[in-house]
């Protein structure tokens, strides 16, 4: 990430909380498509992500293009948006992304887990293949990937959770499915001020031994964190830990495969 897209992050976020303005699912849902049309586009695109170009008219064409398709909290965010400098055209679409995700996350209802429901889906792919293919295939139409999202999840989770994979699948920017759910469930993690510690043992932790596990990691990384776990059978024993790019190997598997290196030198 650039110098100049890391400024232009920083300063689209800071939108998000002008007092006054209020960031609920059609806002979020404005977003992603309106990063869908602009990523469709590439005069749009060219037009909007030109670092040269003056802010005043990027933003007098955003208003021109979706100021009738848009909700007006949207509107403003994108106005906000390309008035920055990004370091590259898909910059400026993964920002709009990040926008609609933490404005996702600002509407959650409460005692709903978005990050939660990601994490289910994401197994839910990764355990069929034919469905992966289904949902990542290049060759698939966005509408028919974005139709079997709905039908998938429709009724089974929060309207968050359903627009943000609906978004996904039609705009992939070349990511995995897998690593655009997870990168999804961080953003919005982050926007809620935790972050997610996957926890993969070779049997299911207990409760009590989740709630220590979950304690002392806070206590280490000094932010409260959202605990996914997963069961992988070949680690043997112990657990591995990873939270963003920060993973804590303790596995048996890893400690014997240490060893056989040590052996074989």
């Amino acid at each position: 990430m650039g110098s100049a897209t890391r400024e232009a992050l920083a300063t689209s976020r800071a939108a998000l909380s002008v007092p006054g303005g209020t960031s609920d699912l059609a806002t979020s849902e404005s977003l992603f498509g309106a990063g869908r049309v602009i990523g469709s586009s590439s005069q749009l695109l060219s037009a909007l992500g030109d670092a040269s170009a003056d802010a005043a008219a990027k933003v007098t064409l955003v208003r021109a293009v979706f100021g009738a398709n848009v909700t007006p909290r949207a509107l403003d965010l994108l106005a906000a948006a390309v008035s920055e400098r990004w370091s590259s055209h898909d910059d400026l679409l993964a920002g709009i992304e990040e926008l609609g995700l933490r404005a996702s996350a600002l509407s959650i209802p409460a005692g709903t887990s978005i990050e939660g429901e990601l994490f289910a889906f994401g197994n839910t792919v990764s355990s069929d293949a034919e469905l992966e293919l289904a949902l990542a295939s290049k060759l698939g139409k966005p509408g028919a990937k974005a139709a079997l999202a709905e039908k998938l999840l429709a009724g089974k989770v929060s309207g968050q959770t359903l627009a943000i994979v609906r978004h996904l699948v039609q705009q992939p920017r070349g990511r995995r499915i897998g690593e655009l759910l997870r990168h999804a469930a961080a953003v919005v993690a982050d926007e809620s001020g935790t972050s997610i510690a996957t926890i993969t043992s070779a049997s299911v932790l207990t409760a009590d031994q989740l709630a220590r596990l979950q304690t002392n990691l806070q206590l280490r990384h000094g932010r409260a964190l959202t605990i996914n776990q997963v069961v992988d059978p070949e680690l043997v024993g112990g657990v591995r830990v990873q939270i963003g790019d920060l993973v804590i190997d303790g596995s048996i598997a890893t400690r014997l495969a240490d060893l056989r290196l040590q052996l074989a030198r």
